[in-house]
């Protein structure tokens, strides 16, 4: 690259002064002073899209420098990062004798768009040339890439001696990390001699993925500098591992380091506010956004609108929506899925047609909503003909998850033995998931016989966990059979099965509180047991009568009912009622299916106190206003 050194002529001061849009022309040509090499290198290195980049290519050709070879080295560079990697490569081509930096520079513009054969085949090349590569060749294939091509990359530096490298090292610990071998990735890391930020950050993210996130969390202490990504790295990998609230504490922490978050960090911030519930948390972020100058983006907006749905505030949700101009698949699925997972199913059903209108491609994720939304409203027809179209015109796989929200919808409607059928004839193994919706809907419709031979197959094949025998111990609860209680327990014993708890948790002043059933930890104990003790006694003066039917122990009455009063939604709705002002909605998050005893009491609590509550639980998500359920009972 030295031969053809630039010329030291500074380029005028003008030239880059009048270069602020787009459409601006490269410098005027009638003062051949300003077009030295330098001019066009610093035009190049400054081109911001392909328009400008391509007018400075033509005036290269018309004075003569397109054999220029830092030129043509810039120019390489700058198409491919302006994503035309085929200029790149027809310019390589057409160099005369490419010397290793060329070749470095054709291989990192392929690996960069991961083109990693193609990067390969520019490696091989450039050996069969004899010219040997140094350690930025190494780093440069090695980005990104497989870890196959990686392993056998790591063998060729160990060969070549680039193995303690700083670059290469880094590199390694990245292809490593990236394919879950955080084993030989840390044996890797611990060897460097100096520890980047990178390196650290691959290592973190590594472990972040395989969900090893408190080792992720010791090593990120541990780092001396940390920059924006290593932190959304970080707080992404507890919201995606079920630790929203450690993922919110370490944003909190964040910002108190003076660190600038980014589109993606307010992306994994407003998922775990989502996982939470916390609406109030969710609002703040979305203000802090508009304060901090974090321009809204399709990302960032659907997350948003996730947030606001798995919340429970659809109109705001709607609102984020209708703001968006430029909606991608991914918005338009949000707010589908966010009509669906709160039992609206006509808007829904609706937003999908408005979808197919303006001819945007669904996919996989938009035929969920759409088969839970006719999961909710009991459309076994519609969801039938979306179903099939789903191959038939749409040309997408079903998965697990489609069949999952055919077989709900079939059970829930009574369809059982043609959901069965559905399961029996899937290409797909089924997952604990759809044999756990078919067992719920022989519980709703009483149908112990075909209960009975669906765990009795899953029992043979291994496939039985904790919600098979609970489901099982319902069914055969609701008829009065506790010798068939009695024998599931057992069962249950012998297996080491736990049975997960119920918990709700409600936000208040910014707060998350959670409650078991019968719970007695909360510091304001005392007021919730009081709040609870009136309404049962409002509740009972209006009617209300206890489904003892549905406690699944063999016990008395008197302590059937007790056990129902203390039901973790109830202790969150008492909580909520002392803890906000009068007319003041009420959100709940159980973690559970709700029962119906609870959603009967929650539909006469919202008349009584006159208070809107909504409830998410594990399936959908329930608006109680005024004595009635948006779900219709239907649930």
């Amino acid at each position: 690259m030295s031969s053809t050194p630039l010329s030291t002529t500074s380029p005028l001061t003008t030239t880059t002064k009048n270069r602020s849009s787009s459409s601006s022309p490269p410098p005027s040509t009638n003062n051949s002073n300003t077009l030295t090499p330098d001019t066009f290198a610093l035009l190049i290195d400054e081109s911001k899209n392909i328009r400008q980049t391509l007018r400075i290519h033509a005036c290269l050709l018309r004075y003569g420098l397109e054999s220029h070879p830092i030129l043509n080295f810039k120019l390489q560079r700058s198409y491919s990062s302006l994503g035309r990697l085929h200029y790149s490569v027809s310019l390589f081509n057409n160099t005369h004798n490419p010397n290793l930096f060329f070749y470095t520079s054709i291989i990192h513009s392929h690996s960069s768009h991961n083109l990693h054969h193609q990067s390969l085949y520019f490696y091989i090349q450039m050996l069969t040339q004899d010219i040997e590569p140094n350690a930025f060749t190494f780093s440069a294939l090695l980005k990104n890439c497989p870890i196959r091509i990686g392993e056998s990359l790591h063998s060729q530096a160990i060969k070549r001696g680039f193995d303690s490298n700083t670059y290469v090292q880094t590199a390694l610990v990245d292809v490593y990390a990236r394919a879950g071998r955080v084993v030989s990735a840390r044996q890797l890391f611990d060897k460097m001699p100096e520890r980047g930020l990178v390196s650290a950050t691959a290592m973190i993210t590594g472990y972040a993925k395989r969900g090893e996130v408190d080792e992720a969390r010791v090593l990120f202490d541990e780092m001396k500098e940390r920059d924006i990504v290593c932190w959304n790295v970080m707080i992404d990998g507890y919201g995606q591992h079920g630790r929203p609230n450690e993922a919110l504490v370490l944003f909190r922490l964040m910002l108190t380091r003076n660190m600038r978050p980014n589109d993606v960090t307010m992306v994994a911030v407003l998922s775990a506010c989502g996982q939470l519930g916390a609406l109030e948390s969710g609002r703040w972020v979305h203000s802090y956004m508009g304060s901090s100058g974090i321009r809204m983006n399709v990302h960032v907006g659907s997350a948003l609108v996730d947030m606001y749905s798995k919340c429970g505030s659809l109109e705001d949700a709607r609102s984020v929506f209708d703001k968006i101009k430029d909606r991608d698949d991914v918005l338009w699925n949000s707010m589908i899925v966010g009509y669906a997972m709160h039992g609206f199913s006509h808007e829904a059903l609706q937003l999908f047609n408005v979808m197919h209108r303006r001819r945007v491609h669904p996919t996989d994720i938009t035929f969920i909503g759409v088969l839970s939304a006719c999961g909710h409203a009991g459309l076994v027809s519609e969801g039938w003909v979306f179903f099939n179209s789903m191959k038939d015109k749409y040309r997408i796989e079903p998965k697990i998850e489609h069949y999952g929200c055919m077989v709900n919808l079939l059970g829930r409607a009574g369809h059982l033995e043609e959901a069965y059928e559905l399961v029996k004839g899937m290409k797909i193994e089924p997952d604990p998931v759809i044999w756990g919706t078919i067992l719920g809907a022989c519980r709703l419709h009483g149908k112990v016989n075909l209960g009975e031979e669906i765990v009795k197959f899953l029992v043979e094949h291994n496939l039985a966990n904790s919600g098979t025998y609970i489901l099982l111990s319902n069914i055969y609860a609701a008829i009065g059979d506790w010798d068939g209680v009695a024998r599931v327990r057992t069962m249950m014993k012998d297996s080491g099965v736990q049975k997960e708890p119920g918990c709700s948790s409600i936000e208040v002043n910014n707060k998350v509180h959670e409650f078991l059933a019968g719970d007695v930890k909360h510091p304001k104990c005392k007021e919730i047991y009081m709040m609870l003790e009136e309404m049962n006694g409002r509740l009972k003066a209006c009617g209300y009568n206890p489904q003892t039917d549905i406690v699944l122990h063999d016990i008395g009455g008197t302590e059937k009912e007790r056990s129902l009063e203390v039901h973790s939604e109830k202790l969150a709705i008492a909580f909520g009622i002392i803890s906000t002002k009068p007319g003041t909605t009420i959100k709940i998050f159980k973690n559970l299916r709700v029962c119906s005893d609870c959603h009967d009491v929650t539909k006469m609590i919202s008349k009584i106190m006159g208070r809107k509550i909504v409830v998410r639980d594990r399936n959908r998500f329930h608006h109680f206003v005024d004595g009635s359920c948006s779900c219709g009972d239907y649930w």
